[in-house]
Parts: C-alpha cells; sequence; structure tokens
C-alpha cells in the first residue's frame, strides 16, 4: 500500500504534517482492536484490548484539541458563542 502525505516545509527547516495524518492511524488501530473483543475475534479479555486502545485515543484527542486551540476566531460568524475563543499566547 502507498499513500501520499501532504509536506509543507515551515521556517527552520521543519516538516509540518496534517493532523488528520497522524490522528487518523491511531484511531483506526484503537477500533480495530475494540471491534475484535466485540466481534469475538480475540482470546484477549477485554481490559487487554481497552487499555491499548485507550493509550492510542489519548495523544490523537490531545492532538485534536491543540488545533482547535490554534483555529483562527472568525469575527461576526457567531459560531464559538458569546465570548468568542481565545488562542494560547
Amino acid at each position: 500500500m502507498s499513500t501520499s502525505i501532504p509536506v509543507v516545509s515551515a521556517s527552520g527547516g521543519s516538516l509540518l504534517i496534517p493532523a488528520e495524518e497522524v490522528t487518523d492511524p491511531l484511531r483506526r488501530a484503537a477500533v480495530g482492536w475494540l471491534r475484535s473483543e466485540t466481534e469475538g475475534d480475540t482470546d484477549l479479555d477485554p481490559q487487554t484490548l481497552r487499555a491499548p486502545a485507550g493509550v492510542l485515543c489519548e495523544p490523537a484527542d490531545q492532538i485534536d484539541v491543540e488545533c482547535i486551540a490554534f483555529m483562527p476566531i472568525r469575527s461576526g460568524c457567531g459560531r464559538r458563542g458569546r465570548g468568542g475563543g481565545s488562542r494560547p499566547g
């Protein structure tokens, strides 16, 4: 299987990739483990499957939260409520 991941070169020589290129595989692996439990395709006990699934979902969720924090605030669109949002400063 061959896939192409868009890469952006940032100042200072850093390379950036879209966050979903990291979070999607983490979540797919976690879902696969949980699905094997519900479908009875494994001899492992549920706790053994749920623990690594949670470990994979935690950084994926954290990446999403941090990306949302850096999203630009749109003035006048009304999507963020009265107080708006804030970016780390």
